[in-house]
């Protein structure tokens, strides 16, 4: 069984042509945590998520998979 990707974050990262090394520096955490997040290893708390919307300029709704 295939792990389903649960959040679209480097899908959203490669729309607003950021970098992970971008995101990492604006939310004060290290770049192997934001991949761990775009690869969908692990999924920040939803309160990180909602922050990361803000700082893409983003829904929140847009960041994750149906």
């Amino acid at each position: 069984m295939s792990k389903k990707a649960i959040n679209r974050l480097k899908v959203v990262l490669a729309e607003k042509n950021v970098s992970s090394k971008w995101l990492a520096e604006q939310m004060g955490k290290n770049e192997a945590t934001i991949s761990r997040w775009c690869t969908n290893e692990v999924q920040p708390p939803v309160k990180t998520f909602v922050k990361i919307a803000e700082k893409l300029n983003v829904k929140l709704t847009s960041l994750f998979n149906d």
